[in-house]
């Protein structure tokens, strides 16, 4: 497939609907990751840019006092009948929009545009960001070449609605299992049944009052829920065997130990096997890093605490202080009417030029 090289000059908003035009599925990022390098390459001055994989990475090195990285994720959920993209007087509609090529295009058109750069600056857009971790580029970047993750503060344009969202919170998935006797439901009291096993996990997690905590001004707003409950083999057998999984998403205060610890405690004394099966940490917010203050004093004074898991924890486990800041409401990302109003894209540019212009 040949696409027409990115005009990064252009508005934002033709670039957003430049990038949402070029399928990039994950794991099929090829045609959009040369198109992004190929427009690096030919249309800025001053970037060292290299490619890792579906990966394009670019940065400057002027001895300024700070870098700032942007970071972006090529990839999007599988196609819904949304591309190309679509304008509709101030809506921008198409797969991507939202989740995250808006903040893409935000990110490369202020790359080849601003002159006088107060920070050092790197991008990385990277691929497989929208399926299992294990495939994650910002993963394999890390591993790979993790000097160009180096960064006073990073900002991953997420969709926020154009807030400044800080760290998030952490996630971890547990499965709980439980055991029985199978039997015929006709003669169940010849039976245990595994399923009625869960009936107490059940009612602490109804009465269970979720943990709410301020973190740098952000309030983080914990959760335990089950999400999913399997087990018998028939509609005529009591069941031997049943799991059910919880998903906790935790304040980033706490550790995974602790998370896990406090989970273990709430289910305790209910006889049930305990497995944590996917676990990542949550980030703290560091706001006050001076260079994050600056970006929160660009915006107007506007933020507030990230609800669900970002790439923003692998920054923190750096140490690096990182936040969530791109146009598009997160409600919409994978929708299948995925849309952005265009004054978002516009204002977000705006903030950014202002935080990253000398």
């Amino acid at each position: 497939m040949r696409v027409s090289i990115l005009d990064l000059a252009s508005d934002p908003i033709d670039l957003t609907a430049a990038l949402v035009d070029i399928p990039s599925v994950s794991h099929d990022e090829s045609v959009i990751a040369q198109a992004v390098e190929d427009a690096l390459r030919e249309q800025t001055s001053g970037f060292e840019i290299i490619r890792n994989g579906n990966a394009v990475l670019a940065r400057t090195s002027r001895g300024l006092p700070s870098r700032v990285m942007l970071a972006g994720h090529l990839d999007t959920v599988p196609i819904a009948d949304n591309v190309p993209s679509r304008r509709d007087g101030d809506i921008l509609h198409g797969c991507g929009t939202v989740d995250m090529k808006s903040g893409d295009a935000v990110f490369l058109h202020l790359a080849a545009t601003i002159e006088n750069l107060a920070h050092d600056l790197t991008l990385v857009f990277y691929d497989c960001e929208e399926i299992a971790a294990t495939f994650n580029g910002l993963g394999r970047i890390e591993r790979e070449i993790p000097e160009w993750l180096a960064a006073d503060v990073a900002i991953l344009g997420e969709p926020t609605a154009g807030f400044i969202e800080a760290g998030c919170q952490g996630t971890m998935r547990v499965r709980l299992t439980a055991s029985g006797t199978r039997a015929h439901s006709a003669r169940s009291w010849l039976g245990d049944n595994a399923i009625h096993k869960f009936g107490g996990a059940l009612e602490r997690l109804s009465s269970y009052r979720p943990r709410s905590v301020d973190i740098d001004g952000c309030g983080y707003r914990e959760g335990l829920s089950a999400v999913r409950i399997s087990g018998g083999v028939a509609g005529n057998v009591v069941p031997d065997e049943a799991e059910m999984d919880v998903n906790f998403r935790f304040a980033p205060d706490r550790s995974e130990a602790q998370a896990e610890s406090h989970v273990r405690e709430v289910f305790d004394g209910l006889g049930l096997g305990f497995e944590v099966t996917d676990s990542s940490p949550g980030a703290l917010p560091g706001l006050a890093n001076p260079s994050a203050a600056a970006l929160i004093e660009a915006a107007g004074g506007q933020f507030r605490a990230k609800y669900g898991w970002t790439d923003v924890s692998r920054f923190s486990a750096l140490g690096i202080p990182a936040v969530n800041y791109g146009p598009g409401d997160p409600n919409l990302a994978h929708k299948r009417d995925e849309h952005v109003p265009v004054q978002q894209i516009t204002d977000v540019a705006a903030v950014l030029r202002k935080y990253l212009s000398a």
